[in-house]
């Protein structure tokens, strides 16, 4: 592995909705244990260019390359077919979406959920993918008296704090997160927030999360970039964007949070 290249290459990248761009002309590298987070207010493209970065979305202009753990070298998301891109989600990537039930079959227990991403990686051992389960619940706070009980049954922390094991078990480099404490309560997001960031510290995951809350960015993110109407308009260290922004939207919006 090439210590010298970025996990993940963006280059002018932008997604065209018809004959308007949802983002456009942004480009960033990420580094293998760095999150970044992408914050803007609703409308800003951050969603869109997690859409793109994660594939669900077509790459319209510009390129974006990623660093396969079997290679050296930097891929074109683009030129991969849909086959491969599927290998990419169930061996590399992982996503967290804002709604738990978007990411979980909310009717199948809590080990189950976890198990599956195990089982499509080639595990078929029942006690070794039981055991697997409960201890990544365990890891992420779920006592494992509760393994199998489904989502349905729990409260919206907890059923993210499924969802991020169902995302970590099979061992992702890339994780794309999307608003995932929106909606929570504050003591809630807290603890959550703090559970992410030990995980990612102690895995080295590579992660691009979006939000619109500049202290989830400020907890857990190293660099920050600042998108408004589908343009990055600031990006850099975390600390220095949201202490010294440069930006006047970004001083807007840290100005906001400040007064609120």
């Amino acid at each position: 592995m090439n210590p010298e290249l970025p996990l993940l290459s963006v280059a002018d990248a932008g997604h065209r909705y018809g004959d308007r761009f949802g983002c456009r002309d942004v480009s960033f590298d990420l580094w293998p244990g760095e999150v970044l987070a992408v914050v803007g207010e609703s409308g800003s493209g951050k969603s869109t260019l997690l859409g793109m970065l994660s594939q669900r979305l077509s790459i319209d202009v510009g390129q974006v390359r990623y660093r396969a753990g079997d290679g050296d070298d930097l891929v074109d998301l683009s030129t991969l077919s849909e086959r491969e891109v599927r290998r990419l989600w169930r061996t590399e990537w992982g996503f967290v979406h804002q709604n738990a039930a978007d990411g979980l079959r909310m009717h199948v227990s809590a080990g189950g959920n976890v198990g599956e991403p195990l089982m499509a990686n080639g595990l078929r051992h029942y006690g070794r993918i039981r055991a697997q389960a409960a201890e990544w619940l365990e890891r992420v706070e779920i006592p494992r008296d509760r393994m199998d009980d489904a989502p349905a049954e729990f409260s919206g922390g907890m059923r993210q704090r499924v969802q991020i094991a169902r995302n970590l078990v099979f061992g992702p480099r890339l994780v794309f997160m999307d608003e995932p404490t929106s909606g929570l309560d504050v003591s809630v997001q807290a603890r959550l927030l703090d559970l992410i960031r030990r995980l990612v510290a102690d895995l080295g995951l590579a992660v691009v999360v979006v939000t619109h809350d500049l202290a989830v960015a400020r907890l857990i993110s190293h660099r920050t970039l600042v998108m408004k109407d589908g343009r990055v308009i600031e990006q850099g260290l975390t600390d220095r964007v949201l202490d010294d922004p440069q930006a006047a939207y970004t001083q807007l919006l840290v100005s906001s949070i400040l007064q609120g």
